[in-house]
């Protein structure tokens, strides 16, 4: 594993080779960030670098050499002493901890120092899951390391937080972001830009947005839409609503890109600077709206879309939320 696929957590990276280098090494974590952030990527670096027995007899530098036989096997997935827990349903249930983890730590590790169970989602266990791990969590052998996964640690039990040691993933740099996505993908510097601030700091969401032809598709048809919006009729705008779930968008993705049309025409009508845009092949257009729109035009539109992003969230009816949006969208013109 390479410490650069783990990308923008530097702060955590270099307290995880600290650690490692000082032996001074904690018996559970915690690490929280949202899906594509590259929790688990951190987690087997992790590992990695406390199994790694390349610096046998020399100085650790708190970093996996990636070429002993430890790092090789972390590398094809295969290492004895590493256990990730798996589930097949949407929780993680009590006979999955007791089955995978509580009925295992007492059998020393195979072949390394170490016992490492990393647990992706952490934050999907059951209570009784959670109880039932909180029993080893408190007196796990020696060799036994926890590394718990989640997006968020508000879902765990107090008692397991107080107990492990909490690393929480910090957004990246839209600038970052972009740098990474334009020499990795050789993307135009604008699309690059866009990506990134439509990632709201999650590298792995920008690169999903650069690659997935399905998110340009659905880039193209927002823009479409809202282009032409004031002359829809209502029949018309029951049909996208029939479009968007027949194509499996990811609705926030939609709203936010609204989002972020609008900020553009607002932020041109205020500054007239194309080069701040994040739709800048899309100047012409928004020139147009900015010139026939008022302030509040915009805001209000903005406001819309952030209540209908609430609304879906908070487990609203999807087509009555979004006719309601796309009726309003309309209305303010």
């Amino acid at each position: 594993m390479n410490r650069g696929i783990i990308f923008g957590q530097e702060q955590i990276k270099d307290f995880i080779s600290l650690s490692v280098k000082s032996g001074k090494i904690g018996h559970a974590y915690i690490i929280c960030g949202e899906k594509g952030t590259g929790r688990m990527e951190l987690a087997k670096f992790f590992a990695q670098a406390i199994q790694c027995r390349g610096y046998e007899g020399s100085e650790h530098t708190g970093e996996p050499c990636g070429t002993c036989k430890s790092c090789i096997q972390m590398a094809g997935s295969n290492q004895p002493d590493v256990i990730t827990v798996t589930h097949e349903k949407k929780s993680i249930g009590v006979d999955e901890i007791r089955n995978q983890v509580n009925n295992t730590v007492s059998i020393k590790p195979y072949e390394y120092p170490y016992k490492i169970y990393i647990i992706p989602e952490a934050d999907k266990m059951t209570e009784q899951a959670m109880n039932a791990l909180l029993k080893t969590i408190e007196e796990p052998p020696e060799y036994v390391v926890m590394i718990l996964l989640a997006e968020s640690e508000e879902k765990l039990l107090p008692t397991i937080l107080s107990r492990c040691l909490l690393l929480n993933m910090k957004p990246v740099s839209e600038q970052v972001i972009s740098e990474y996505l334009i020499k990795e993908f050789q993307l135009p510097d604008y699309v690059a830009h866009r990506c990134a601030v439509l990632s709201q700091g999650n590298i792995g969401k920008a690169v999903r947005y650069a690659t997935d032809g399905d998110f340009i598709a659905l880039t193209n048809d927002v823009i479409r839409i809202l282009r032409s919006i004031e002359g829809k009729k209502t029949d018309e705008l029951l049909e996208t609503i029939k479009h968007i779930k027949d194509e499996h968008y990811d609705i926030n993705d939609y709203f936010d890109i609204i989002i972020l049309w609008y900020r553009d025409v607002l932020l041109y009508k205020a500054v007239k600077d194309t080069n701040m845009l994040i739709f800048r092949d899309e100047v012409k257009n928004i020139v147009a709206e900015a010139k026939v729109r008022s302030y509040e035009n915009i805001e209000a539109c903005i406001s819309a879309t952030t209540k209908a992003k609430v609304r879906i969230n908070a487990n609203v009816n999807f087509d009555v939320t979004i006719e309601l949006l796309l009726l309003t969208l309309k209305e303010i013109w």
